[in-house]
């Protein structure tokens, strides 16, 4: 058991440690040149979200906004900040604003396939997600 337990932490210790925060930065960078610097148009985007021209779509651009972000911030994301600033610092302000901006082009890359690879219900909804990616981007058939 206690060979389990040693093998157990070591492999923690190397995945959650500098390769996983490489692999992280480097998507991000990827992504960021790969898509064209898509953080340039974030004011645009929010000037967009909150004004009062109504699409043709099922949601506004407002309510589209608040889900994603209700489904993609949690306890750990505050939480998270709030530990790097008592355990690391002002410094650690910086990092997750570098973090953060880089990480834009991941979430615009996540949002693109879904919409990319989303269908229309017989009813006229549309659903998307990763699972609608997944399926119908890679071929992968679950």
């Amino acid at each position: 058991m206690e060979t389990i337990k040693t093998i157990i932490s070591e492999t923690s210790a190397l995945l959650w440690g500098w390769p996983l925060i490489l692999l992280l930065v480097g998507t991000h960078i990827f992504l960021t040149i790969r898509l064209r610097f898509p953080q340039r148009y974030v004011f645009k985007a929010i000037k967009l979200t909150f004004s009062k021209e109504q699409g043709g779509g099922d949601v506004s651009a407002f309510s589209a906004l608040a889900t994603a972000l209700a489904a993609t911030i949690g306890t750990g994301n505050l939480v998270g900040v709030g530990t790097a600033i008592a355990l690391g610092g002002p410094g650690a302000v910086f990092w997750c604003w570098i973090t953060g901006v880089l990480g834009m082009a991941t979430k615009y890359g996540e949002g693109l396939l879904a919409v990319r690879f989303r269908v229309k219900t017989s009813n006229g909804e549309m659903l998307g997600g990763p699972m609608y990616a997944l399926e119908r981007g890679l071929g992968l058939k679950w």
